[in-house]
């Protein structure tokens, strides 16, 4: 198995947004340097998750030039959220960066807050979502002769009469890997031989503590249509290859105790993050346009923690991954910032680095 590093740090105020940046740039050098596969990144706005998410994109491209054996990640983009042009002229830009060393995670978005920042209602962003995917496509493949691509959906307008520049570097265009949780998204990653997000949850519950039960689920039903897609032995490879469940915690010390204890303490400050915010959720939930249909249990409870954390000695923490190498996951995703970025998270974080490099990844590397 691949293994992965996912940039998912808050920041608590304005003034603490330059550090964060650097912080984790300087986490993004020890993952680099330790042999992680990739860097990971979410896309949010407007509040003190990931601050330089506002336009991960860019911070990749600035990540890129310092590790460029390394590939980049999105966990996932919002596709509501960007107009196509952008969006496919950002993908290309990264794409020739990085020599194709780009994964693209696709979602129709989860914050109202967001969607009221950029002008959608949503209750259309799936459809949006779909529509905007739709015309990426279309724009990836018109040439300077074709006709104009026209764009007309939601808060996205636009007629594109010549091609979109820089072309691609990848065949196609950069790879994109939907979230397998809806047929449709997970149709899609299987026809076109894209890797997939492998969620641990089925909603309305976000949370849980029996995450293999849905893993196994998502995974075979992907799995399944892979294979029907008719796809050469090597693209399918290649496609498991980077098929990724993610961890928004991943937390390891030299014993379980230990690990438990320091994990507990940093789930309380994400929590505490997670109510400041709670009064902006609150605003934009104040009419039907943009209602939730769906809660993430509190951060504290077994729910949350069996769902999406990962914790214990390396012992433990390879014992725990073993059924998902042998169900065929390509790429763990570890969020090894999560929560207010203070010395201290980082010094945690890079515990954690240190001890999965040093002893849970050369479990899983082939020799």
């Amino acid at each position: 198995m691949r293994f992965s590093v996912f940039l998912n740090a808050r920041s608590m105020a304005p003034d603490e947004d330059r550090a964060l940046i650097h912080g984790l740039t300087r986490h993004a050098e020890r993952a680099a340097a330790l042999g992680f596969d990739a860097l990971f990144m979410p896309d949010h706005h407007f509040n003190g998750y990931m601050p330089i998410a506002s336009d991960s994109y860019m911070f990749a491209s600035y990540l890129a030039a310092k590790f460029p054996h390394m590939h980049f990640g999105f966990s996932v983009t919002s596709v509501p959220l960007h107009h196509p042009v952008r969006f496919v002229e950002r993908i290309n830009i990264l794409d020739q960066l990085t020599d194709g060393k780009l994964l693209v995670g696709v979602g129709s978005g989860t914050t109202p807050e967001e969607m009221i920042g950029f002008g959608v209602d949503y209750r259309d962003a799936g459809a949006i979502s779909e529509k905007n995917l739709a015309l990426a496509e279309r724009l990836w493949a018109k040439t300077m002769d074709d006709p104009a691509v026209e764009i007309d959906n939601g808060p996205h307008q636009g007629r594109v009469l010549q091609r979109i520049a820089p072309a691609a570097y990848s065949e196609g265009h950069a790879r994109l890997m939907p979230v397998a949780m809806k047929e449709a998204s997970a149709r899609r990653a299987a026809e076109n031989a894209w890797p997939a997000f492998i969620p641990a949850f089925t909603p309305p519950q976000i949370g849980g503590t029996e995450p293999m039960k849905h893993v196994a689920k998502y995974f075979g039903a992907y799995r399944a249509m892979l294979d029907e897609a008719g796809h050469s032995p090597e693209k399918i490879a290649r496609a498991l290859d980077w098929t990724t469940h993610t961890y928004q915690l991943v937390h390891l010390a030299d014993s379980d105790e230990q690990a438990r204890d320091e994990m507990m303490t940093i789930l309380r400050a994400y929590q505490n993050a997670i109510e400041r915010e709670a009064e902006f959720n609150a605003r934009a939930e104040s009419n039907e346009a943009n209602k939730k249909t769906d809660r993430t249990p509190n951060a504290l409870t077994e729910d949350w923690i069996g769902t999406w954390c990962l914790y214990g000695s390396p012992e433990t923490v390879i014992e725990h991954l073993k059924p998902y190498e042998e169900l065929g996951i390509g790429n763990i995703l570890c969020g090894t910032t999560t929560g207010p970025l203070t010395d201290e998270r980082l010094r945690l974080g890079d515990q954690t680095l240190r001890l999965l490099s040093e002893k849970v990844m050369p479990a899983f590397k082939k020799a």
